[in-house]
């Protein structure tokens, strides 16, 4: 997805402007995560041996930071290229602290 597709409508309304297709592929893959979540708390009602249950949690872990890469990704060939070029700088630094907070 390219900057015209993703902001088509004007990110400056700070409205995100996602393709069906990223939109559809993100949902997919919050409904994975949402459902490795509940079996998690299988798991641990089941009374699953610790190192097996945290595991779990690592993948769900790497499966939430692919979903950030996809958006952190889209928001900066759309929104961010959109906002420089229209003069508003201060995305930089708005951007800056979110991949701080990613980075955590």
């Amino acid at each position: 997805m390219m900057g015209d597709e993703a902001c088509a409508a004007g990110c400056s309304e700070r409205h995100s402007h996602h393709s069906q297709q990223t939109k559809n592929n993100l949902t997919t893959r919050l409904n994975r995560i949402e459902g490795q979540i509940r079996g998690i708390k299988g798991l641990i009602e089941k009374d699953t041996y610790c190192d097996d249950v945290l595991n779990q949690i690592a993948a769900i872990q790497a499966a939430l930071n692919g979903v950030g890469k996809l958006l952190l990704e889209n928001h900066m060939r759309s929104c961010v290229v959109e906002r420089i070029e229209s003069g508003d700088h201060a995305v930089i630094d708005e951007l800056l602290v979110t991949v701080k907070k990613l980075m955590k």
